[in-house]
């Protein structure tokens, strides 16, 4: 199976190469399809998945990505809110804009009052202002910066409805049944609902079809404006084999984490939704990558640190996604 979707004209691994070498639409599609019949055909009683004791976190899904074995699984298609796993599906169809030349990663962007006052994570990004694109994805993937969430989605899409509706349709287009987004950040909003194995489809198919943004994603600190945040993703130079992918938080939904990791050949995604604290997401992120990579080493993974606070600003939040 890995074979077929990976390397089905070129002998690349990537599918933004597959994309770009075979010149087909429906080669893309194809290839979209063959990602997400793995996570959605294969049941978790299958020979391959293993039963794993509760790790007190609502649901967890672990895959090795490159062949598509189920690893360990709890609940994987338990409805819960994403918290700001949705900037995954967000970069999902920025990334998408910049590859058919609707946008440039040099555009210049301008910050409305509504990115301003978005409020939780942020870059602290000033309205009226200008910002490159580039710049406000990278605030995005690295310190989950909700004000540059709704900038990028402004810009792409003009309005933050017709960009909701882009990733809808897109999340559907990946195969991600049970998953609805009405924001491009993830902040607390009635009827947004994933799943862990609908973000394991996600994790998938971003991480193959734009490869290059892991190079965002596995920065362990960003800085803006003279002010410097930690990714908080703590496994983050804690084991060499992480590069990826987000964190999320909102008292409703509880701490989530989509950890990526590569071994050899082999990719690996851990998602862990539902937990309790940050320490506990952390720590059974941990234990699980360190089951499916066979890793002996252990490693502290202390408690994601708070956000930054800045004084003259009034409507940030004191909790860590």
């Amino acid at each position: 199976m890995a074979y077929l979707f990976i390397r089905p004209c070129s002998g690349q691994l990537h599918v933004a190469e597959v994309y770009r070498d075979c010149g087909s639409r429906p080669m893309h599609r194809y290839v979209i399809f063959l990602i997400s019949f793995v996570f959605l055909f294969i049941g978790t009683g299958t020979a391959h998945a293993k039963r794993a004791a509760d790790l007190g976190v609502k649901s967890y899904f672990v895959v090795n990505a490159t062949t598509g074995a189920i690893i360990k699984a709890k609940n994987i298609d338990q409805p819960i809110q994403p918290a700001s796993l949705t900037k995954v599906l967000s970069l999902y169809v920025i990334m998408d804009a910049l590859q058919r030349r609707e946008i440039r990663l040099h555009d210049r962007v301008k910050i409305s009052k509504k990115a301003w006052k978005a409020g939780g994570s942020q870059m602290f990004l000033e309205p009226g202002t200008e910002v490159d694109l580039e710049e406000l994805m990278k605030g995005m993937a690295i310190v989950s910066a909700n004000d540059a969430a709704v900038a990028l989605a402004e810009h792409v899409c003009g309005d933050i409805p017709r960009f909701v509706e882009r990733m809808n349709r897109q999340a559907r287009q990946l195969g991600m049944k049970n998953s609805v987004f009405v924001n491009p950040h993830g902040l607390p909003a009635k009827g947004e609902i994933t799943t862990a194995r609908d973000m394991a489809i996600l994790s998938s198919n971003y991480i193959r079809r734009f490869p290059w943004t892991l190079t965002l994603h596995s920065r362990q600190s960003y800085s803006y404006n003279n002010i410097t945040q930690p990714n908080r993703n703590r496994l983050l130079g804690k084991y060499p084999e992480v590069d990826g992918l987000k964190t999320g938080f909102t008292w409703v939904s509880g701490y989530h984490t989509i950890v990526t990791a590569r071994k050899g050949k082999l990719r690996y995604i851990i998602v862990v939704m539902g937990a309790k604290t940050s320490g506990k997401r952390n720590r059974e992120a941990a234990q699980l990558l360190k089951e499916a990579l066979g890793i002996t080493r252990s490693a502290s993974v202390e408690s994601t640190p708070p956000l930054v606070k800045v004084s003259h600003r009034d409507n940030l939040t004191t909790t860590a996604p």
